[in-house]
């Protein structure tokens, strides 16, 4: 019985995961197509696919990892998964990895 119950726990751990890893995509989606195909002066914006969506896919992925271990009462794996988060937060913000394309601000009320 002990080795089907940590069998479901360890189903469950991953699918927590991979469901955490497919929201990170999903909060970036919008941020990637923005800057890839509709980039400055018809450039594209390619750190946002390079650095955006790491960052959001491992975040989503560090957040369901402390999700989980939180539900477990694991306190010490969801404090370094949030210490890991919270770095992932520092890097995006120091590199503005979901920094879309700047806008165009030309004569008229655009801005």
């Amino acid at each position: 019985m002990d080795n089907r119950h940590e069998a479901v726990r360890g189903v469950a751990g991953c699918m927590v995961v991979a469901a955490g890893g497919t929201a990170g995509m999903l909060a970036w989606a919008p941020y990637g197509g923005r800057g890839i195909f509709d980039g400055f002066e018809g450039e594209s914006e390619w750190d946002v696919l390079w650095l955006g969506l790491p960052v959001m896919t491992l975040g989503g992925i560090a957040a369901g990892i402390a999700l989980f271990a939180l539900v477990r009462g694991k306190w010490r794996h969801a404090l370094g998964a949030g210490v890991f988060l919270t770095a992932l937060v520092g890097f995006g913000v120091a590199f503005d990895v979901l920094a879309g394309p700047p806008l165009n601000c030309g004569p008229g009320p655009a801005c």
